[in-house]
């Protein structure tokens, strides 16, 4: 006996699976025959009319009454009668008769007549025959069994038309790394303007985005300041890095030039003058006796908390210039300041001991750095 082949289709051998084909294909173009026989028919009763118009002699039954009349008085539904009806775009001279009703039926849809029976006649590349899913791809319909990435991703499009099952989906997918890599990365900014709309979520997300420097580095410097000045609203934490960034030369120099942070630092180094004589007043017994007896306390006070503010503040700095080497134009800065410190000494000590406090026009360009 011989041995039979060991390639099978699903439970039966490869012969026996070319026998049931066959019988199967004649029963198809049996089929196929039926149902445009039935279509003929339904044209009959009730034939293809213009839009808005109507048929010659039409009887008082709407199409639709018509057409389920025939299609009970036959057996069949209405839809499998209504559907056949579509036999009009066919004439029997263009029928294929080893192809389908049902690929008919899809074609049908192409509208201009000669490209759909020009269509009828040449099978897909590669293909001995139509089937409804080459004809689907032919008109640009969904097919049953997608295989290219478009036709998975129409597929998916439509099963996750449901926005449960679409967040779903979502969700299995983007904990693919594979998958996430070859989305567009505007697509990725938008998912994640999305997913981090709430404040809480955006929360837990910006530090770890944060600590990315490749990610910082990045950012435009505009919206660098904006996120420090967010993230510094915090007194505490605005003193701690503005703390940090001034011991920083480049950075102090660039600050100093602004006309509003300058008076802020010297209000600050100010400040503790002043507290210190509240203080002075408030806890030294002989204090009232000492302050009346001095005219112009205040001025005289004021005075020595600048002299105080100004020799404390060299103390921190200048020690830590040690082994800096200045520039040519840092030296000329440097200098150019420290001859109006000169002259404003040598101004304070001319008030101190004649009360006059004039100036000449040399001394006070020199103060106004002219």
């Amino acid at each position: 006996m011989p041995e039979e082949s060991a390639e099978k289709v699903g439970s039966v051998s490869a012969s026996r699976y070319a026998e049931i084909l066959t019988e199967l294909r004649k029963l198809m173009e049996t089929a196929s025959r039926i149902q445009f026989t039935i279509g003929d028919a339904a044209l009959e009763v009730e034939p293809m009319r213009g839009r808005g118009g109507s048929a010659p002699g039409a009887e008082l039954f709407t199409v639709r009454d018509s057409l389920f009349r025939l299609a009970e008085d036959i057996g069949a539904t209405y839809r499998s009668v209504e559907s056949a009806r579509w036999a009009s775009r066919w004439p029997k001279d263009r029928r294929v008769k080893d192809v389908s009703f049902t690929v008919h039926k899809i074609l049908a849809s192409i509208a201009d007549e000669q490209e759909r029976f020009t269509a009828i006649l040449n099978t897909p590349e590669g293909k001995a025959r139509w089937t409804p899913d080459d004809a689907l791809r032919r008109v640009g319909q969904q097919v049953a069994r997608p295989v290219t990435p478009q036709e998975k991703v129409s597929a998916i499009h439509t099963l996750a038309q449901d926005e449960e099952v679409a967040a779903t989906v979502t969700g299995d997918l983007l904990r693919r790394p594979s998958v996430v890599a070859q989305v567009k990365v505007e697509d990725k900014v938008r998912a994640v303007a999305e997913l981090t709309r709430e404040d809480q979520v955006a929360a837990a997300v910006a530090p770890d985005f944060l600590r990315r420097p490749a990610v910082v580095a990045q950012v435009a410097p505009a919206d660098k300041v904006r996120v420090v000045e967010e993230l510094t609203r915090d007194e505490g934490v605005a003193a701690e890095v503005t703390t940090g960034l001034l011991r920083r030369p480049d950075v102090a120099f660039r600050a100093m030039s602004d006309d509003i942070a300058r008076h802020q630092v010297n209000r600050a180094q100010v400040d503790p003058g002043w507290q210190a004589r509240e203080h002075f007043q408030d806890t030294n017994p002989v204090a009232p006796a000492i302050i009346r007896s001095i005219e112009r306390s205040v001025e005289f006070l004021d005075l020595v908390t600048a002299c105080h503010a100004f020799v404390a503040a060299a103390g921190r700095v200048v020690p830590g210039m040690r082994d800096r080497q200045l520039d040519d134009d840092e030296r000329t800065i440097v200098h150019e300041n420290v001859a109006r410190v000169r002259a404003t000494l040598d101004w304070i000590e001319t008030v101190v001991d004649t009360g006059k406090v004039d100036v000449d026009g040399k001394l006070a360009r020199l103060l106004q750095g002219e």
